[in-house]
């Protein structure tokens, strides 16, 4: 994981409210708030089909679709391998069908697209407890 890619990535994500902690986050809180950004957008952007706001849903989903291209490209292929590769096809897969959410307004493609990315920030989410636990098992 580049510490650069993730910034660029934090680009298009650059003015929500949590982009206040950037600068002392670690690569891995980054690429969860990158997944966070991306839900709310997501969430946003179903309210905004809901309420027949066209104009905002598209705003919303065309920034989910950045957020996501950027966890895209912060991927690492050389040294990530096989999840790098999934990851990639999974993110690949999720703008395709934010792009049909928008273009069908159909706020059943976002949950969707909600669900598929919950799924995968509840791994990432793991990853700082197992690492913890793992430290404190080789210490002992």
């Amino acid at each position: 994981m580049n510490r650069s890619r993730i910034s660029n990535a934090l680009s298009e994500y650059n003015s929500i409210s949590v982009t206040g902690g950037v600068e002392d986050a670690t690569p891995h809180r980054l690429i969860q708030m990158l997944m966070e950004g991306a839900l709310d957008k997501i969430a946003t952007a179903k309210g905004h089909i809901l309420h027949r706001d066209m104009a905002e849903k598209g705003r919303h989903i065309s920034w989910a679709i950045s957020i996501v291209g950027g966890l895209q490209n912060s991927l690492d292929m050389e040294a990530g391998g096989e999840i790098s590769a999934n990851l990639d096809t999974l993110y690949d897969y999720m703008i395709r069908r934010l792009v049909e959410a928008g273009v069908q307004n159909d706020p059943a493609i976002l949950d969707e697209v909600s669900s598929l990315l919950l799924e995968v920030k509840s791994a990432w989410d793991v990853i700082p407890r197992q690492l913890a636990s793992e430290s404190r098992k080789a210490t002992s």
